[in-house]
């Protein structure tokens, strides 16, 4: 998980009302240790695909899955996660979550086959979705004025770390010891995050709670699953057959019912749609759907080809994507402040164009091509442009509701980034099956595709989003 998908979840803790924490430093720690679970283990799996895929035998169609069995339950049932931790009790929720990634981590790193490890990546996404709106509402809730702006941007520094460094320790850890290591550093950061929440965090538990809207999350998992399953068999080497065709028509189906029931269920469903019946936000969420969705295929893809097709150790993969949340750091604060100056339309509009750009310089990334002449430029101008995004997103989407629905329309973005991720990753299985020249070819109509999607979220900015006064 990168440093602009931590932007999304930021703005969950940014719209709930703050109090004052009793051990404040502790409890940041507890937080940033609890969703550190999630920023590493999402950059590092992507580095460890091509020796889990050679270990375990995995096929072109079956290795996105080692990807999107953790991204299918964090999308669908992060909203969820948070109501949960409402109804029961975050310090509850949040040990309960980190528990789960724990075990599930452990199981991962002992597994001996590809079902049994994307089995435990399920249960890996179980549990961020449980752990990390929690991690946030506790984060929210704990401060107030100024020291919550602290905490908030202390939380979004240790996560732009989490994110520069998981790559690179995590290929070295392939290299060194194998890649069932990448799950296994998992246990003492969780073990870590428990003792801090269970000793540190006050409990909470809200006497009035909303209903648990079980049939929306169920309906969001079953529907995000069959589409999720039929893209990725229907990219595949064997095309779009009748289980292809007949398992994203299903997945269309039951997303269309998910659709009927949350709006029978108004506010107390786990998606209010009365959030669509604002242009800017619809606008804001395809730019959130397409912009997102091609980060996730990049952050998948070039750590595949380099070491696949370039010769490159994981290690020094993993290392190529270290730019990436260390510019996002260092500009992200200065567009977020341009942004209040401005207003967030325009520069969401020419960051998702840059993006595009970005892009576009990455088709030159392949065999034969230098680090500092191919990879570098396009990561350091995906870098801007996701910066240019990243920042005013959050300050844009909670301007574009009433504050009755703040809360709602941050998590529904943040679990909008996922899902972009999600789909995108189902339709590599062409890519991950080639090889030799054939390979990079794809790899490069991939990043093709993925500009075109950028572009598509500037236009969705440009055309649908509104213009508002600074600070509005």
């Amino acid at each position: 998980m990168s440093l602009a998908q931590a932007s999304c979840d930021r703005a969950s803790a940014q719209a709930r009302p703050g109090g004052a924490a009793a051990h404040p430093t502790l409890l940041l720690v507890t937080t940033i240790l609890a969703s550190s679970l999630a920023f590493i283990d999402g950059s590092v799996v992507n580095v460890g695909l091509p020796a889990i895929g050679r270990s375990l035998h995995a096929g072109s169609s079956e290795l996105p899955w080692v990807v999107n069995a953790y991204l299918l339950p964090l999308s669908a049932l992060l909203l969820f996660g948070g109501a949960a931790g409402d109804r029961y009790g975050r310090r509850r929720l949040l040990i309960l979550g980190t528990l789960l990634f724990a075990l599930a981590s452990a199981a991962c790193a002992a597994a001996p086959s590809l079902p049994l490890l994307l089995a435990g990546r399920i249960v890996q996404g179980v549990g961020a979705a449980i752990l990390m709106p929690n991690s946030l509402a506790i984060l929210g809730d704990a401060f107030s004025g100024e020291a919550r702006g602290r905490a908030i941007g202390t939380w979004a520094a240790v996560a732009a770390v989490a994110g520069a460094i998981g790559p690179v320790l995590g290929g070295w850890l392939i290299d060194v010891v194998g890649w069932q290591a990448i799950f296994l550093i998992n246990l003492p950061v969780a073990a870590g995050a428990i003792l801090l929440a269970w000793r540190f965090v006050t409990p909470t538990r809200n006497p009035n709670p909303q209903p648990l809207d079980k049939a929306g999350a169920l309906l969001a998992t079953l529907g995000l699953g069959a589409l999720t399953w039929g893209l990725t068999i229907g990219a595949g080497p064997t095309g779009w057959t009748l289980t292809a065709i007949a398992l994203t028509g299903a997945g269309a189906a039951l997303s269309l019912v998910f659709l009927v029931v949350e709006h029978r269920k108004g506010d107390a469903a786990m998606m209010p749609l009365t959030l669509f019946a604002s242009r800017d936000f619809v606008g804001l969420t395809l730019l959130t759907l397409l912009v997102y969705g091609a980060l996730g295929a990049l952050l998948v893809l070039v750590p595949y080809e380099l070491i696949r097709a370039a010769g490159y150790s994981a290690t020094a993969a993993g290392a190529t994507l270290l730019p990436f949340p260390l510019l996002m750091a260092v500009t992200s604060p200065m567009m977020g402040a341009l942004a209040g100056r401005i207003g967030s339309r325009i520069p969401l509009g020419v960051g998702s164009l840059i993006v595009a750009a970005g892009f576009a310089l990455a088709t030159r990334i392949g065999p034969g091509g230098g680090y500092w002449t191919t990879t570098l430029p396009a990561i350091l101008v995906i870098s801007l442009g996701m910066a240019g995004v990243a920042a005013p997103l959050t300050t844009a989407v909670l301007g574009s509701v009433d504050a009755r629905h703040t809360g709602s329309a941050s998590g529904l973005n943040s679990a909008v980034a996922r899902t972009g991720g999600l789909v995108a990753t189902a339709l590599l299985s062409s890519v991950l099956a080639a090889s030799g020249p054939l390979l990079t070819a794809r790899f490069r109509m991939a990043l093709l595709a993925g500009a075109i999607a950028a572009l598509a979220g500037a236009a969705s900015t440009l055309l649908l989003t509104r213009k508002r006064p600074a600070n509005a």
